[in-house]
């Protein structure tokens, strides 16, 4: 289960904290149960919020469409893919340090 926002908390927060003083004040209710009704009615309430947000999304200038993943396996794609095509250039080393130690 991912991690919740910043924005989570703060919509869910918000949402319990006036949604408790509005139906305190609405039906003006004294007794214990009413008002355990009405923190359990703004709990949820302020559960259904920070749920219902929608998730961030990270835009890029390029595949504007794309998700995150979508676009790093896109590149790693397009990296393998001009691997096989291009010339061995030796590296500079000499032949003794191809060889088996035991063989100098």
């Amino acid at each position: 289960m991912p991690r919740p926002t910043a924005a989570q908390f703060a919509y869910g927060s918000a949402t319990v904290v006036v949604t408790t003083l509005a139906l305190l004040l609405l039906f003006r209710t004294e007794s214990g149960i009413g008002v355990a009704a009405v923190g359990t009615t703004a709990l949820a309430l302020g559960l259904l919020v920070a749920v219902r947000l929608p998730l961030p999304r990270h835009r890029g200038a390029e595949g504007a469409g794309q998700t995150s993943t979508a676009r790093a396996a896109a590149r790693t794609h397009h990296a393998l893919e001009g691997i096989g095509d291009r010339e061995r250039i030796p590296a500079g080393r000499s032949s003794a340090a191809d060889e088996h130690s035991l063989r100098r």
